[in-house]
């Protein structure tokens, strides 16, 4: 290649900060509505509005840190985010209150904890991930599988805690493994050991995950949203199809 001039050389640096400025601008994209699991925060229920298989939520966002960031920041009607790791669409925004709206219909309630959430409640929210962004967790679509139930609760050590997840049937289980990855109520975490017979999965959290989600406020009975890894999911489902097939 050639050598590098001092005016490719300011260009390539010049490149450098634009990136380095997309991803600090993180939010609300309407290009891409792909999740990393990195929660950013927690939203509180501001109001709730119940028909037939319907249901809007009002969530209150944090308000506008010291340090410039805003969660609100060019966010749009049609834009998507992910609360408790389900993919919404806002649907109405009101800047003054740091409150967006959104529509949640029977069929997303039925699969999530959506439905449960009451005003004054907190939900785990994470903005759509802009193209260039880093991924810090892993690719989550917000299409969430099942609602699962936390079984156990223990405090393992003194910085960390174990929380065992019942499944509601073994249909997923086949696509939890040890060290995996996995989205819960829009976490990505790793997968500790796997019971398939049970139909559980151990998680272990860190104060942090801990500090800045939901989980920290679960309790055996709590429901959560789980979202099984999608690469997980087509080869285990492959490797099905192949061996009914006889392929191998």
């Amino acid at each position: 290649p050639p050598p590098l001039t001092t005016t490719t050389a300011a260009a390539t640096t010049a490149a450098a900060r634009r990136r380095r400025g997309r991803r600090s601008q993180r939010g609300w994209s309407c290009v891409t509505e792909v999740f990393t699991g990195i929660v950013e925060g927690k939203a509180e229920v501001a109001s709730v509005v119940d028909k037939d298989e319907f249901r809007s939520l009002v969530l209150r966002f944090p308000p506008p840190r010291e340090e410039g960031r805003n969660y609100l920041e060019r966010a749009q009607v049609g834009c998507s985010v992910a609360v408790n790791g389900t993919c919404l669409t806002v649907t109405t925004i009101a800047e003054e209150r740091n409150e967006l709206g959104f529509d949640v219909i029977g069929e997303t309630l039925r699969r999530t904890n959506l439905g449960t959430l009451a005003v004054g409640d907190e939900c785990n929210f994470e903005r759509a991930a802009r193209i260039g962004d880093e991924v810090g967790g892993h690719n989550v679509s917000g299409h969430v599988h099942t609602k699962a139930e936390v079984s156990e609760v223990e405090r393992v050590g003194e910085n960390n805690v174990r929380y065992q997840v019942r499944l509601p049937t073994r249909e997923y289980i086949k696509y939890v493994l040890p060290k995996g990855y996995i989205a819960v109520d829009g976490i990505s975490l790793t997968v500790g050991e796997v019971d398939d017979q049970e139909g559980t999965f151990n998680l272990y959290l860190i104060p942090e995950t801990l500090r800045v989600t939901t989980l920290g406020t679960k309790t055996p009975g709590s429901a959560v949203n789980v979202e099984v890894d999608a690469q997980t999911q087509a080869i285990v489902d492959t490797v099905e199809k192949m061996r009914q097939r006889g392929d191998f």
